[in-house]
């Protein structure tokens, strides 16, 4: 099981969440949405729509008929109605539910620092469990472990 962190400096969840879903479907994964304020969900859902100009991402809500069908699943709560592997939890809030999944993303901004590093500690503890931590530098994501850079594109 693998958490990465992404700690957002630079751009809202609304614009990482398209990019992580673009990838995840690249993979042959679902992937669940979470956030519990509708209205964030209503601008997550946007931004998959406009993501790219030629493009939209197929997405649907987990309280609209048939979830199973969705390749991402937008949710207030932490439950795979589309079979995810993956899991975005958009809103900066940590959910033990999370663990359940192969990938979790854990988007946090400066308001949802705190939270995001109890669970950090927290997770530490689990074994076979990866976290890695990543945070905006301009254009880039770049990874933070023991003194160690990864640098990957938007």
């Amino acid at each position: 099981m693998q958490v990465d962190f992404y700690h957002l400096t630079r751009d809202p969840a609304e614009r990482v969440v398209p990019v992580l879903a673009t990838r995840t479907l690249a993979l042959g994964e679902r992937m669940l949405i979470v956030s519990a304020d509708a209205g964030h969900r209503a601008s997550l859902s946007q931004a998959l729509w406009t993501h790219t100009p030629e493009s939209f991402l197929a997405h649907g809500d987990i309280d609209a008929p048939n979830p199973q069908v969705q390749p991402l699943l937008l949710a207030d709560r932490v439950e795979a109605a589309n079979g995810a592997g993956f899991v975005v939890l958009a809103d900066g809030q940590w959910r033990d539910e999370a663990l359940a999944f192969a990938r979790t993303f854990l988007l946090f901004n400066d308001a949802t620092i705190a939270d995001a590093r109890k669970a950090w500690v927290t997770l530490g503890t689990h074994d076979g469990l990866e976290r890695h931590y990543w945070k905006q530098d301009g254009g880039k994501w770049v990874e933070q472990t023991s003194g160690r850079r990864q640098d990957q594109s938007d």
